[in-house]
């Protein structure tokens, strides 16, 4: 088998070979920082050698989620507890001087799963269809990243992490065709937690100008310091030299720990208030407000967010596959569920970005990720943003037959993003996928 066409870039941060496939050329798995367990992340010294930047980033240590798995497609997970890397993709034919919108991607997985680099997270769409860089992240989670006493462990590992990627982002992508001063960071679910966060986190200010937050469980990121302590209980001293099996079993620990505080206890891990980087929670409304008009916010979610849970439990699975069941389920419990995790705070972010002096557009995802109008359910715009036929035909979320209907939708959404990420503007009108609130 030939090798691969490479191409060189040779950014501040040292010179590198990406992999060209085909319309898209890809830098993988670049280290954008270094820090040994439980220490805030370093940067990498420039290098005068070229990195192969041919190999996917590793994702952090973690283990498999049962109901996640059935609704996803199989991946092969190369692990590594040093992750802090991140993917370049671009246009094959950008010039030397194109400076094109870069966007910024942070996956989610309710900050204990998931990595920048699986094929459901491939950027080509939106690199080839809307001609932007896409930067994916890879960085630490769960007791290794969102988990510390600040005294002993620091907390907020992973969200420094994230600090520290957007900077290498500043500081180098314009040697790959993109416009440092037109960054957008966009995420979902624990992602678009993340990014809404990394706007009021010390260190990442004027690091990007736009912030898409998608199906961000906001209502679950305050009055979290009670459930945090249990969990720090539960998983007990973890040092540096704690075998990685016994830190994940340890995280199982603080996990069922959580999982008494209510809806609080299905995302245990997260981010810190009162910790580097993050202000006091009480302080967190004032700092969301003075940087308002600095970062253009796209904000939303699903109607039927948490409709994506619901054959995950085996007694209201079997309810469900009742059809008179499946519309009481849907107006009784998952609609108001998803108003008090997702919807409500979408309502309250926008508001007061727009009251502090800042352009907000907030959205309403109306139809799932297949071909017959279904609820918008938990990651139903991820299919139509990234990842592509290969990665998603064949899972629970998009049928075979379903996908060229995807398709479509998707090529539209995927240019809301990118005009977003170009202007902060949405001129698009609503449409059987998507409604937006332009206040």
């Amino acid at each position: 088998m030939p090798s691969p066409a490479t191409r060189s870039f040779d950014p501040p941060a040292g010179p590198l070979t990406a992999v060209v496939d085909g319309d898209v050329t890809r830098a993988l798995g670049i280290p954008y920082a270094r820090a040994e367990r439980f220490a805030p992340p370093e940067p990498v010294p420039a290098s005068t050698e070229p990195y192969p930047a041919t190999t996917p980033a590793p994702v952090a240590p973690q283990r498999s989620s049962p109901a996640v798995d059935q609704l996803l497609p199989p991946m092969d997970l190369q692990v590594d507890e040093h992750c802090q890397r991140l993917s370049v993709t671009v246009p094959s034919d950008v010039g030397p001087d194109e400076r094109l919108p870069v966007m910024v991607w942070i996956h989610g997985g309710s900050y204990v799963i998931g990595g920048g680099d699986l094929p459901i997270h491939d950027p080509r769409g939106l690199v080839t269809e809307q001609r932007v860089v896409v930067v994916t992240v890879t960085y630490r989670l769960g007791v290794l990243g969102f988990l510390g006493d600040g005294e002993t462990v620091p907390a907020n590992l992973g969200l420094l992490d994230l600090v520290a990627a957007l900077r290498w982002v500043h500081e180098n992508i314009a040697a790959f065709g993109g416009d440092p001063d037109a960054v957008t960071v966009f995420g979902q679910s624990a992602g678009g937690d993340a990014t809404a966060h990394l706007m009021i986190s010390e260190g990442a200010r004027g690091l990007f100008r736009r912030a898409i937050v998608q199906s961000a469980p906001l209502g679950l990121s305050r009055g979290r310091a009670r459930m945090t302590r249990a969990v720090l209980r539960a998983v007990g001293t973890v040092g540096p030299d704690t075998p990685l099996d016994e830190v994940l079993d340890r995280q199982v620990r603080g996990e069922r720990a959580g999982g008494v505080f209510g809806l609080a206890g299905a995302m245990p891990f997260g981010t810190q208030y009162g910790h580097a980087p993050l202000p006091a929670e009480r302080d967190t409304d004032r700092a969301w407000r003075a940087v308002a008009p600095e970062v253009d916010v796209l904000i939303g979610s699903g109607t039927d967010e948490t409709g994506m849970y619901v054959p995950m439990i085996p007694g209201v699975r079997t309810l469900a596959r009742w059809r008179p069941a499946r519309s009481l389920l849907r107006w009784l419990v998952v609609r108001p569920l998803s108003e008090v995790v997702y919807g409500r705070d979408v309502r309250r972010f926008a508001a007061r970005h727009r009251a502090a002096g800042g352009n907000a557009v907030a959205y309403r995802l109306l139809r799932g990720a297949t071909a017959a109008p279904t609820g918008a359910v938990h990651m139903s715009d991820v299919p139509m943003l990234l990842g592509g036929r290969e990665a998603w035909v064949g899972s629970r979320f998009v049928p075979e037959r379903d996908w060229p209907e995807v398709d479509r939708r998707g090529r539209a959404l995927r240019a809301v993003w990118a005009e977003f990420a170009r202007t902060g503007r949405v001129t698009a009108a609503d449409d059987e996928t998507i409604a937006f609130d332009r206040g």
